[in-house]
């Protein structure tokens, strides 16, 4: 049997913020475990944005190795002006090339890499690693229950089809609960093929074609999943074996400031200090996420509700994607930031509700901050991250839009007074968001659920490599 000095691990992940962040928790988490070298890998693009002052491609930096690798757009102007078609088709052709020379580069430094991870939109990057006998395995970076229904999409996709103009038709999934109606499924689901957003859709399904090939080949795909078991405990999938290692965030491993991770620079006001003079649970937070973005009418109705509750507010939103900025009158007690540190945010006493897309990594972050969420889905997982939410884990509401999509205030106050109301039902909100904040903590405590599952993942490839 040989002996394995040190495994090497590559966690390579697609250049979003949403992407790098749980990707990023990751790799830190995995530096820490004993003869563990961790590498991580996104595109060059994302890198000089993820280290601006810095002139070498590949670094050393907190435990980890950052080796970026190219998608044949490393200048960010040239991708800014690319379609999502042109960009994916010389993404998914010049990216493995360049991936599969960084990691033949390390081999001929001696430092050959046993182990990569990938994340959902690089389903070539297990073509890679076979090509190079490398184990892979998927990190999902959605929740379980969303990678559920994409498994029972490939067996429903007439059903699917057939009722795409009813959005409170419902579906029953074996082993997945609640039941999910049209509208709480992925937005891809129901999306033309002539979306612009379509070739996004092909490239996750490439991912579970991937995953079938390793059936085929007598291996039942073994898939990491950013969630832990309390929080979805029925979702069970014949076809791979889910392993719940998360909920992967830096404020748990005390790891607050994630040097590195931010595609975007966080605003300079002083929001922390303004949260610092507020009452406990008495601001309204509210943020969608990096890439969605806000028609002029969403934005004059986010501002009208707001005025309306009286409650004061951190609202972030960046410029270009807000219609060119929110101004806030005088007398107003709010402040508009263009990006934040978000988890110090929820994590502040002064924070009581979570106005969110229902992305995945921002409902992870109000669950383990234990703030309750007022879901304001956008498109692809956020509308079943909102049914969740509200239908299953009871600690924030969905709201609901006009037939533009548009939030309009008087239904904003209607949800922050739900959750924030001294009614019934907002006590029983903000109660059910501190015990899933509870369980969330419990999970990745030593000896918890998510922390034993990605200590016996880490042994057992290491195991393997040592058996080769």
């Amino acid at each position: 049997m040989a002996e394995l000095q040190e495994q090497h691990i590559l966690v390579a992940t697609f250049p979003g913020q949403g992407h790098i962040n749980p990707a990023l928790h990751l790799a830190k988490r995995l530096a820490r475990f004993p003869s563990t070298h961790v590498t991580f890998s996104t595109t060059i693009s994302g890198h000089r944005r993820m280290f601006p002052s810095s002139s070498s491609e590949e670094l050393h930096h907190n435990l980890l190795t950052f080796a970026p690798f190219s998608d044949g757009h490393d200048s960010e102007i040239t991708r800014s002006n690319t379609s999502f078609s042109d960009y994916f088709s010389v993404f998914n052709r010049l990216a493995p090339l360049s991936l599969s020379a960084i990691l033949r580069s390390f081999a001929a430094r001696g430092r050959p890499v046993t182990s990569i991870l990938y994340t959902i939109l690089l389903p070539w990057a297990a073509d890679v690693a076979r090509d190079l006998s490398i184990p892979s395995h998927l990190y999902w970076i959605q929740a379980s229950t969303v990678f559920s229904t994409y498994q029972h999409y490939l067996h429903e996709t007439t059903l699917v089809a057939a009722h795409v103009d009813e959005p409170h038709f419902t579906l029953s999934f074996p082993n997945l609960k609640p039941s999910l109606q049209i509208r709480d499924l992925p937005s891809f689901f129901t999306m033309p093929p002539d979306h612009p957003f379509y070739p996004i859709f092909e490239t996750l399904m490439a991912v579970f074609d991937r995953l079938e090939g390793e059936r085929r080949r007598g291996y039942k795909p073994k898939v990491l999943v950013n969630s832990f078991h309390a929080l979805e405990p029925d979702v069970s999938v014949e076809e791979v074996e889910l392993v719940p290692i998360g909920p992967l965030l830096p404020v748990l491993f005390e790891d607050h400031e994630v040097e590195g991770g931010n595609l975007f620079r966080v605003d300079e006001k002083e929001y922390m200090e303004w949260l610092d003079m507020k009452e406990e649970g008495s601001v309204v937070y509210i943020s969608f996420g990096s890439f969605s973005l806000m028609k002029k009418e969403q934005v004059e109705e986010m501002v009208r509700g707001l005025k309306e509750s009286k409650r004061p507010f951190l609202w972030v939103v960046r410029k270009e994607n807000g219609g060119g900025g929110v101004e806030i009158e005088e007398g107003d007690d709010g402040m508009v930031v263009e990006w934040c540190d978000q988890v110090r945010v929820l994590a502040h006493r002064a924070v009581g509700c979570f106005v969110t897309h229902c992305g995945w990594n921002s409902t992870l972050e109000s669950l383990v901050c234990g703030v309750p969420m007022v879901a304001v889905p956008q498109w692809t997982d956020q509308c079943t991250n909102a049914k969740l939410v509200e239908s299953l884990w009871g600690c924030g509401v969905r709201s609901e839009v006009d037939g533009d999509g548009v939030l309009q205030g008087v239904e904003l106050v209607r949800c922050l007074e739900l959750v924030m109301g001294e009614g019934k039902k907002g006590v029983e909100i903000r109660n059910k968001a501190k015990v899933w904040r509870d369980k969330a903590l419990e999970a990745v405590a030593e000896g918890g659920s998510s922390d034993v599952n990605l200590k016996a993942f880490v042994d057992e490839i290491k195991i393997k490599e040592l058996i080769k």
